[in-house]
């Protein structure tokens, strides 16, 4: 999973990338096209809690790998964006777009002012140009094919000749792809564009101490918003974890915003985790939601999914509130599930498969 970090000039990406990635990556405009990426474990109390059960000598939880990329400015225009930076963004599984809503006079605004509705507009049209272009370009070349009247199936090329032109309509009246329904065989016909309006969002609103959430409507699917202080949570994030401890409780925190950030742009991609455990190893595997069975043991392993014959499934608050996989098992909790069964947020599982 890669969420890529954008937003205009001096709005704090990289001060956000360093707080996720603990890193120290210089901030500032550099003039030119940057990528840095790093791994994020995502925070997870029951990874905690199955680990202390079960004192494995290994822990390791589910991971979202951050990118933070430079270069867009809000400036693309009808050319679209190009080369390098196109590239980059269009390989994102979705992005964390971060707004300014934080004065400092020592670092100036984009366009001279603070305004989290324009600077939010600006980055949505970038992507909205973007993706008309590709659209308008795609459906001179199927009008063209269809002219000649050679080659594929009619029919076909008159199905993508209507979804494109669902899509023109839709992006010229400056609506995200991400809120048209797409159905399965559409889906199909997408898949290799990397539509930038298509990806999920999650808007992070940069501010500065004591300031509140700009109540900004903005009604698209696969979007949502947080409010977190980037430059008071990189500081954390560079304190050894006693410190920072000490940090949060003075001030009475319980956890960093940055934490609630990082879960949400998990849960922003429709994903979610099952569990392994035992006293070698106890592991947060990431799923899609609605993933069945197979799928799921896949991701542990290839051989699982080909050889996979049952799931023994215990859910996570019931193998806590008995306190162990033997009170789970004579209590009836622990059950055998096959190939149908659709894999729930939480749900330890032990793969039984043969090759």
């Amino acid at each position: 999973m890669r969420l890529g970090i954008i937003g205009l000039p001096q709005s704090g990406k990289t001060t956000l990338f360093n707080a996720l990635t603990r890193s120290t990556q210089p901030t500032g405009p550099t003039g030119k096209i940057e990528i840095h990426t790093g791994v994020v474990d995502v925070p997870d109390p029951r990874v905690d809690k199955l680990s202390a059960m079960f004192k494995p000598k290994k822990t390791i939880y589910a991971k979202v790998t951050y990118a933070d990329i430079a270069g867009l400015d809000g400036s693309a225009g009808k050319t679209g964006i190009s080369g390098t930076l196109l590239n980059q963004l269009t390989q994102m599984d979705g992005f964390i777009h971060v707004i300014r809503t934080f004065e400092d006079e020592n670092v100036a605004a984009p366009s001279g002012s603070v305004n989290p509705t324009r600077d939010l507009a600006t980055m949505d049209s970038e992507f909205i140009i973007n993706d008309l272009i590709a659209v308008e370009r795609k459906l001179e070349r199927l009008r063209e094919e269809r002219k000649k009247g050679a080659g594929r199936d009619k029919g076909q090329i008159e199905r993508e000749v209507v979804l494109f032109e669902r899509i023109e309509a839709a992006l010229n009246e400056e609506t995200p792809l991400r809120d048209l329904a797409i159905n399965a065989e559409e889906e199909k016909l997408l898949s290799g564009f990397g539509f930038l309006s298509r990806k999920p969002v999650l808007i992070v609103f940069n501010q500065s101490e004591g300031q509140s959430m700009p109540q900004i409507p903005y009604p698209h699917q696969h979007s949502q918003m947080v409010a977190l202080q980037g430059k008071l949570e990189a500081e954390i994030a560079q304190l050894p974890p006693e410190d920072a401890r000490m940090f949060l409780e003075e001030y009475g925190i319980e956890e960093p915003s940055l934490n609630r950030m990082i879960r949400l742009s998990y849960d922003l991609l429709g994903l979610q985790s099952f569990f392994t455990v035992g006293p070698d190893e106890v592991r947060a595997w990431t799923v899609r939601r609605g993933a069945l069975a197979p799928e799921a043991a896949g991701e542990i392993h290839t051989d699982l999914q080909k050889g996979f014959i049952r799931a023994e499934v215990v859910a996570y608050n019931d193998l806590i509130s008995l306190g162990g996989m033997t009170e789970a098992r004579s209590k009836g909790k622990l059950r055998l599930e096959g190939k149908e069964y659709p894999v729930l947020d939480g749900d330890i599982l032990n793969i039984r498969f043969n090759i």
